[in-house]
């Protein structure tokens, strides 16, 4: 018997206050399709748990806000949602950031490691994406194709 070949829905979930975080999913998004996959772009107040069963793996993308916090009027809440049930799914975690260091991505990191996340990669990006930086967010989609 022949295996049929199953494309792999991918959900890029994000939440962008100055459109970096978005353009950055965007790019997600085309490195999925690059790789065969079929991506969703949805922003973060038009999901949660009830969705989880129509993707295969996750893209979660949230800029640093604040102190280093993820974005907390509708991206944390519905991640607070999700995470506990996000089980063997692959994730990667994105988003961009333009003071400070990056420190809220080591922080999500270890919070999702230590629900159990089967966090694959995880992507930082000063501002809106350069060069470099687009070429690793579509790397990131390729990923979870």
């Amino acid at each position: 018997m022949s295996k049929e070949y199953v494309m792999s829905k991918v959900a890029i979930v994000y939440w962008s206050g100055t459109g970096n975080t978005e353009a950055m999913a965007d790019l997600v998004a085309q490195g999925v399709s690059a790789k065969g996959g079929e991506p969703t772009i949805i922003q973060a107040s038009d999901f949660d748990a009830s969705r989880l069963k129509e993707f295969d793996a996750i893209a979660f993308g949230c800029p640093a806000m604040g102190d280093e916090d993820l974005e907390d009027s509708e991206f944390a809440p519905m991640y607070d949602e999700v995470e506990p049930l996000l089980g063997d799914k692959k994730v990667a975690l994105f988003g961009s950031y333009d003071w400070n260091d990056g420190e809220w991505m080591e922080l999500w990191e270890q919070r999702a490691e230590n629900a159990g996340v089967n966090v694959v990669d995880s992507l930082i990006a000063k501002d809106y994406p350069d060069e470099e930086a687009s070429a690793e967010c579509m790397r990131l989609g390729s990923l979870l194709a």
